[in-house]
């Protein structure tokens, strides 16, 4: 237990005094315990707080489904302080939490650090001097971006822009951390081709469990590298990550299409993501699925796309129908292959067996496309329904058993409750895009889909959707389909185990014994500990 030095008499070691001594009464837990006088009276004191304000802003995440209060909330100038954090909470004789907190985009509480001490990593944008982003390279020898850990994925679209290029994967929202996307591994329709985010870094900085700052590659130090990339922030916290950049095109020919089968929607998909290879012409740049349920209008919060006049007959289809699904594509195009863009696409349609006059098309910017779910973000806060229950399910699970997965979870569960309010998403990913020996966990076939049910629900209500959430985690199981949640959330060992699998769950373990050997970080995932 922490030695208790008397009260120094300034505010900030008051209220961090107080607010512990009250969460510490009762409780015999070893993160319940006070900071570390080392940590009061060090270069860093100044950059902690414990006011209300500072621990509410770090007690909750965007899921608003899991609360806990850290002791104090570090607002970082350089990565210097968080080392600094990191090393007192290693060389105390209780080690205390740590969790880097970017946009608090979990959704069950993974970047919180109960009684232990929360980084709030955007503080460092104020702080790089307009350096958080550099861009650098050749075109003999490729261009690439050095990012803080901190920046958010708009500013890195914005800054390498301006020269022209950009990185190739993304996610779909891009007002999140690259820290943070890293930590797991950030997907979207590009991902079949250009692969996740994590397969398009070169180089990473890491502030590791011990406190120290290392520099970690495939070439260097290449376990913390691939630890770290899609490692739930076990191992270390990302302060630079040196991204992959292409040429950026200049705008987007955007499609959707509506099916009524299921078999022919999944076959048409698995057809265009078998022609991903980056010199082929005709290849798409981003796909995505998604299912359309009678839940009212065809537009959700992420987009706006179907033209009002044609909304009656796509109502009409999902009424006839129960669910129908889209089909979602993109092709970027500059001044070089505008005059050849529609022919590629009309070329690569041949093939698909969408129905005749259920093609919906759009032509837009490519920074219109990429932040396509911002406004819609805009709009629900405008209306105070941003910020409330997200009770997501995110699943990987084999191509071999989407059929399945089609008639027992989503006509059999989610239409029968019919309880929905938010986008599913279900679209098909390529496994060579992705590196077995980083973290991230995917199934064991050629062809993998992810499955996202994005839930918006009330304060009052948003049980019934993860009891809907737990339904279909049961039905997978009893069903034998190999799912492997993205986002995962898990609270015993042993679903960690079943989720990493044994084999990768000893190297995962390893990894933690090196990095991270007194378990500090990200206490919130609950890997290593049941707090």
């Amino acid at each position: 237990m922490a030695e208790i030095f008397p009260i120094p008499s300034y505010n900030l070691l008051f209220l961090l005094i107080i607010s512990r001594l009250i969460s510490t009464i009762g409780s015999s837990k070893p993160w319940n315990i006070l900071l570390p006088h080392k940590l009061l009276n060090s270069d860093i004191s100044d950059r902690l707080r414990a006011d209300p304000a500072a621990i509410n802003s770090a007690s909750t995440d965007y899921g608003h489904i899991v609360e806990q209060n850290p002791a104090a909330v570090l607002y970082p100038s350089s990565t210097q302080d968080i080392a600094a954090l990191i090393k007192v909470a290693y060389n105390n004789s209780v080690p205390f939490g740590v969790a880097a907190r970017g946009r608090g985009h979990s959704v069950r509480g993974q970047a919180m650090a109960r009684d232990g001490v929360v980084v709030e990593m955007l503080s460092l944008k104020s702080h790089r001097d307009g350096a958080g982003v550099v861009v650098s390279g050749s075109y003999l020898s490729g261009f690439y971006a050095d990012v803080g850990g901190e920046q958010l994925w708009i500013d890195v679209l914005n800054a390498t822009l301006g020269h022209g290029l950009a990185p190739p994967s993304w996610t779909d929202y891009l007002h999140l951390t690259v820290g943070g996307t890293l930590s797991n591994a950030g997907i979207s329709g590009q991902t079949f081709r250009y692969g996740p985010q994590i397969s398009n870094v070169y180089e990473l900085d890491v502030v590791t469990g011990k406190g120290e700052l290392m520099t970690c590659s495939a070439y260097k130090n290449s376990d913390l590298f691939y630890a770290v990339l899609g490692g739930l922030g076990q191992f270390g916290i990302i302060t630079r990550a040196r991204i992959a950049l292409e040429p950026a095109p200049k705008r987007v020919k955007w499609v959707r299409m509506l099916y009524s089968d299921f078999s022919t929607f999944t076959r048409d998909q698995e057809f265009l993501i078998s022609i991903n290879e980056r010199g082929q012409k005709q290849a798409l740049d981003f796909l995505e699925g998604s299912l359309l349920m009678d839940q009212g209008s065809p537009d959700n919060w992420r987009s706006s796309f179907f033209p009002l006049s044609d909304h009656p007959r796509i109502i009409s289809q999902i009424t006839r129908h129960g669910i129908i699904y889209c089909l979602e594509v993109a092709k970027y195009y500059d001044e070089h292959t505008q005059n050849t863009v529609d022919k590629d696409l009309q070329q690569l349609f041949k093939g698909l067996s969408y129905p005749s006059g259920f093609m919906f098309k759009k032509d837009v910017s490519y920074v219109e496309f990429l932040d396509r779910v911002r406004s819609g973000e805009l709009k629900l806060e405008s209306q105070g329904l941003w910020e409330v229950p997200h009770p997501w399910l995110n699943l990987f699970l084999p191509k071999s058993r989407i059929s399945d997965f089609n008639e027992g979870v989503f006509k059999n569960i989610v239409l029968k409750r019919s309880i929905t309010t938010g986008p599913v998403l279900v679209y098909p990913m390529n496994r060579n895009k992705w590196d077995d020996r980083m973290s991230a966990v995917i199934p064991d076939e050629d062809v993998f889909y992810t499955v996202g049910f994005l839930h918006s629900s009330g304060f009052d209500d948003w049980k019934a959707f993860d009891d809907q959430n737990k339904e279909i985690l049961k039905f997978c199981d009893n069903a034998g389909i190999e799912i492997k949640q993205y986002l995962p959330h898990h609270t015993t060992k042993k679903d960690w185990i079943k989720h990493f699998g044994s084999s990768r769950w000893k190297t995962f373990s390893e990894r933690k014994s090196q990095f991270d050997p007194k378990m500090i970080l990200s206490p919130g995932q609950r890997i290593f500990s049941n707090n």
